[in-house]
């Protein structure tokens, strides 16, 4: 995803005033903003970066929703519709067959050794934005105790 497609979305919700997604739009549009600062590349922000940035909204978007109590049923509302906003943004993950094929293809001499720790270091410097980390985790984990 490019910066430039999420602020061309944020002026097409404000035309549309679509509150909600513009709102959610909007607060992508500030984390990348923030995070390119961050890491010093301000004027050319790499999609590498906007992809990881949309998965970490994303991740605090669903824990909004999970810790949202019950009885607030105008928050769970609002926390649901920013929660699918940003995923239809957010890239699509490695499902754990996947995950599991990519491993067992690159990974076979790693895997041998039965070191979890070598795996998964080896393994999330190449899937790091990919696939999520617990879908590695417990891949690499059935995989090394076989």
């Amino acid at each position: 995803m490019e910066l430039e497609q999420l602020r061309s979305d944020m002026v097409a919700a404000m035309k549309a005033r679509d509150k909600d997604r513009k709102d959610a739009v909007s607060s992508l549009v500030s984390a990348v903003k923030k995070a390119a600062i961050d890491e010093g590349c301000r004027e050319n922000v790499p999609a590498e970066l906007v992809d990881r940035v949309i998965i970490k909204e994303l991740k605090t978007a669903k824990e909004q929703l999970d810790t949202c109590p019950d009885n607030r049923e105008d928050l769970r509302a609002e926390y649901q519709k920013r929660y699918d906003v940003i995923a239809q943004y957010a890239p699509r993950m490695m499902s754990q067959e996947e995950v599991q094929e990519y491993i067992q293809g690159h990974f076979e001499e790693l895997l041998a050794t039965g070191n979890k720790g070598q795996v998964m270091k080896a393994v999330m410097g190449e899937l790091k934005g990919k696939a999520d980390g617990k879908v590695i985790n417990e891949t690499v984990a059935r995989l090394c105790s076989q």
